[in-house]
């Protein structure tokens, strides 16, 4: 039996890192491209190339074979600090969207026919997005467009590339619209983490007594989806017959205020929250999961406590490590 391949965009990444894993563990033989290593964590990967997808001649050397599957992550991103500042907008768009017709195209020209593309829940309309008690984020509600930020523009014109590909190019890529996705190995501080990442982050260094700083009121509502639930998603979508584009994400929603609290409560620490003027996106955000459902039987289920216990004491590690280094 001949042994599979995928390629892996993004590989260095948070969520790419741990889809290499899953796929190593399936027994695939696997690439992986990225700018850099994830810093957090060895690759599993078959063979790495450190190399840049905006560069045509990049994406010809690593797509140099018919792939089984491909899993385009690689995107300009992060968190609500390097997003929602709009001082990083033409950056965003400019070098997602050159990745994704690279890949792309090189995909087609070598007749690889399934390709993962994650999307982005940013991609909705703010409009249906301002109650942070009912927001709507079912897959029908895209249109008439109106993200909240570059970032969502970009995602969405993504999608639809995808989606010509398939219909003008009898390709098969698979289309996800991920929600907030947090975990062990993934970036914590420097600007680009997320809310999880952040704020087991605070709440690790603060001292007992003491207070966090959460952006906003607080009020403003999320889901979020522990990474290995995203991975089992997404090799679910791509090895399916439904194209998406569709939710990846928890239907578990919470305020800021209340994650910054699960946190507190993980740490056993005695700490108050401190709100102060920030970005934070829409006022409300979280995942639809009528059509995965019906679509591929599945949808997450694990409780977000859960998926938090873990961040928290992978990122308390890290933190206690890097003390004892210095120690040293």
């Amino acid at each position: 039996m001949t042994q599979k391949t995928a390629l892996v965009c993004g590989a260095g990444g948070f969520i790419g890192g741990h889809l290499v894993k899953r796929l190593k563990s399936e027994g695939f033989w696997v690439r992986g491209v990225d700018l850099k290593f994830n810093e957090h964590a060895d690759t599993e990967a078959d063979d790495f190339v450190i190399g840049d997808l905006r560069e045509q001649s990049v994406v010809r050397s690593v797509v140099d074979r018919r792939f089984d599957e491909v899993y385009q992550l690689a995107a300009d991103m992060g968190g609500a600090g390097y997003i929602f500042t709009g001082e990083n907008d033409a950056n965003v768009m400019h070098n997602s969207a050159t990745i994704n017709l690279n890949v792309l195209d090189a995909c087609h020209k070598r007749n690889i026919k399934r390709v993962f593309y994650s999307s982005s829940a940013c991609m909705y309309p703010e409009h249906n997005q301002l109650d942070p008690d009912n927001p709507n984020c079912a897959e029908d509600s895209a249109y008439p467009a109106n993200p909240d930020s570059e970032y969502g523009w970009e995602k969405l014109f993504s999608e639809r590339l995808y989606l010509a590909y398939n219909r003008n190019h009898g390709m098969e890529c698979r289309v996800a619209r991920y929600h907030n996705i947090f975990g062990p190995e993934g970036t914590w501080e420097g600007g680009k983490e997320k809310a999880p990442a952040a704020l087991c982050r605070k709440v690790a260094l603060a001292e007992d007594g003491s207070n966090i700083e959460v952006w906003g009121d607080g009020l403003q509502t999320r889901s979020f989806l522990y990474v290995d639930e995203c991975v089992e998603g997404t090799t679910r979508l791509l090895r399916s017959e439904f194209e998406g584009p569709v939710n990846i994400g928890s239907e578990e929603m919470i305020s800021i205020n209340d994650l910054a609290k699960m946190v507190i409560a993980i740490s056993g620490k005695d700490i108050t929250i401190n709100n102060i003027p920030g970005p934070e996106g829409v006022r409300g955000r979280n995942s639809d999961n009528r059509l995965i459902a019906e679509r591929l039987n599945w949808a997450p289920e694990q409780p977000l406590k859960t998926g938090m216990e873990k961040t928290f004491g992978w990122i308390s590690g890290e933190i206690a490590r890097r003390h004892n280094q210095k120690a040293a």
